[in-house]
């Protein structure tokens, strides 16, 4: 009855940042396994304009393999590495920022494949469509001009939003690391930065796409709150967590809260493995309710 993680990426990242956390978890006793979701990990492009020196020109022209992919190649793709782990037994689908779009969407379609779903400062949509939040006062302290500091290109003739997250501009590396890591040293976020990748695909989804009760709203859930998050600010995350339970009364949110900004946790993850380890707890007692 030993549980797997699963887990899921958020925007421009992949499944080389979980290797801290699934470190810890392995010492834990606990087994996962990160995703790269279509286009991500080794199935993304890395230009020879991105490398150094740069080629600034040939950055924003060169075509990206993540063109064309949508929200629902990811859950397909989620959905059967969903299917496989569940042959091992229960599963615990963890999530972290836009990768929240996509485990929402899985478990709308599979619910059946999920025994616990985890947010760690991760999107779940429900009265609005992701970006309708974006309007909203909760995002108001949000500089949603800080990537647009490094674009590379035009998305609509790319079809995909590039950012060059090797720049050197220090004013648009200043805006990532308020946004991201704050709370990290300049060495830690230079390193985070550099497992960024520069394609992400354009699709977050429709109205279709919000958690839906009648199988969404079936499986227990958590919710990780990131104290001091800047890309999703804490008002932003207890908003969602305040819909969610509101959709589903009976089976609210388990609520849960980790000092640090959006990416400290990856950073120094053993209060958050310890956190998921927790959450594992009843299947490793030999407990087979689902949490």
């Amino acid at each position: 009855m030993q549980p797997t993680f699963v887990l899921v990426h958020g925007a421009f990242a992949n499944s080389f940042s979980f290797a801290p956390l699934q470190a810890e978890l392995g010492l834990l006793g606990h087994r996962s396994v990160a995703v790269d979701l279509p286009g991500h990990g080794f199935g993304a492009t890395y230009s020879r304009a991105y490398q150094a020196p740069q080629d600034p020109e040939g950055l924003a022209a060169v075509p990206g393999s993540i063109k064309g992919v949508t929200l629902a190649d990811n859950v397909a793709h989620l959905i059967g590495i969903l299917e496989r782990a569940k042959g091992n037994g229960p599963v615990i689908l963890v999530s972290h920022s836009r990768g929240g779009i996509t485990a929402t969407a899985a478990a709308n379609a599979r619910p059946d494949l999920i025994d616990r779903i985890v947010y760690v400062s991760a999107w779940c949509p429900v009265d609005l469509d992701v970006n309708g939040y974006y309007a909203e006062p909760e995002m108001a302290t949000v500089d949603a001009a800080s990537l647009a500091m490094a674009l590379a290109g035009n998305p609509a003739e790319l079809g995909l939003l590039r950012v060059n997250f090797r720049t050197a501009d220090p004013a648009a590396l200043a805006a990532f690391k308020a946004a991201f890591l704050a709370d990290g040293t300049d060495e830690e976020f230079l390193t985070f930065l550099n497992t960024f990748q520069p394609d992400e695909n354009l699709d977050v989804g429709t109205s279709a796409d919000r958690a839906q009760a009648e199988s969404w709203g079936r499986i227990p859930k958590t919710f990780v709150r990131l104290a001091d998050d800047t890309s999703l600010p804490l008002a932003l995350q207890d908003r969602l967590i305040r819909e969610g339970d509101a959709l589903t009364p009976d089976n609210p949110y388990d609520v849960r809260t980790l000092e640090g900004s959006h990416l400290k946790w990856l950073i120094d993850p053993a209060p958050a493995a310890r956190v998921l380890a927790e959450l594992a707890g009843p299947w490793r007692a030999g407990d087979e309710r689902r949490g």
